[in-house]
């Protein structure tokens, strides 16, 4: 590694953050890994200390503001900048929109979408005045391509990357590189200790009741069966904080590649029956659902 970097990941607590912060920091990079309740620390410290390295814990709320200034102010007068911000923190919520109150589908948008604004605009600044730095924000294949059922995340996500493309545009004259990370479906806690659900989800009145308790059941099983490394996510980010031009747009996975080039060159309409098929082909009401859609 020629040069160690200052790296500050947000949401370090679990998944990526998690693999992230430990692989970078076992590299040599000075990282503050930064999360919500430092009660979850020991883990990540641990797996630090089995890897070989060393790195920072800091509490940050990235939906209180006072928590972002905080930290950021006390990482630049202890570091002097912030070569890399990776914004990770985030979470998704299942559950069809009629079944999502306005309370839980703002929540969504606070952590995924606002976060990330919140704590990139107290980033930019240090960066535009050395002229140099990276902004990687962690998206999903839910950012451009939607599925019944988790319209809140698809929303959150999609909206993260057009704030991303823009960012990138406007940040490239004093450059600084915007990037994103679109990975498929991982084993990770985002579908077990960090899984939410609207309230109304288990609700056996709901009209949606059998569909959304059938694709929870769809999606778990693809997850249990997943065989994807997240530590390939990770490597692929250790790449492109040393890149000097890094893409815009990463996918780490076959199965985000494959999806990505259908949404590009099919037709909507056949790209639409191909997904709802793929959801529906063995529920038992669906060509009731198929036609609803």
């Amino acid at each position: 590694m020629s040069q160690a970097l200052v790296i500050l990941i947000t949401g370090s607590s679990s998944g990526f953050g998690f693999i992230t912060a430990s692989r970078l920091a076992s590299k040599g990079h000075q990282v503050i890994a930064t999360m919500r309740n430092t009660q979850k620390k020991d883990a990540l410290l641990d797996e630090v200390k089995k890897r070989g390295g060393t790195l920072e814990i800091s509490q940050l709320d990235v939906i209180k503001k006072d928590s972002i200034k905080e930290t950021i102010a006390r990482v630049i007068k202890e570091y002097g900048h912030i070569d890399v911000l990776i914004n990770n923190a985030g979470f998704g919520i299942g559950g069809f929109f009629e079944d999502l109150t306005d309370e839980e589908i703002r929540q969504q948008m606070e952590t995924n979408f606002f976060g990330v604004q919140n704590v990139t605009r107290e980033v930019i600044p240090h960066m535009r005045q050395r002229r140099r730095g990276k902004i990687i924000n962690i998206s999903s294949v839910s950012g451009f391509s939607a599925s019944p059922c988790f319209g809140a995340y698809n929303a959150s996500k999609w909206a993260l990357e057009a704030f991303s493309e823009s960012l990138r545009y406007e940040l490239k004259l004093f450059n600084i590189d915007v990037v994103l990370i679109e990975p498929g479906t991982y084993k990770t806690n985002i579908f077990f200790e960090n899984a939410r659900y609207a309230k109304n989800f288990d609700n056996p009145q709901s009209p949606y009741y059998p569909i959304s308790q059938f694709l929870k059941a769809k999606v778990m099983k693809f997850v249990n069966a997943c065989r994807k490394n997240p530590e390939n996510v990770a490597a692929l980010i250790e790449k492109l904080i040393i890149q000097q031009h890094p893409p815009f747009r990463n996918i780490p996975d076959w199965e985000g590649k494959i999806l990505y080039i259908c949404r590009k060159i099919l037709p909507f309409g056949l790209y639409s029956w191909i997904i709802k098929q793929a959801l529906f082909y063995d529920f038992d009401d669906k060509d009731e659902v198929i036609q609803e859609l």
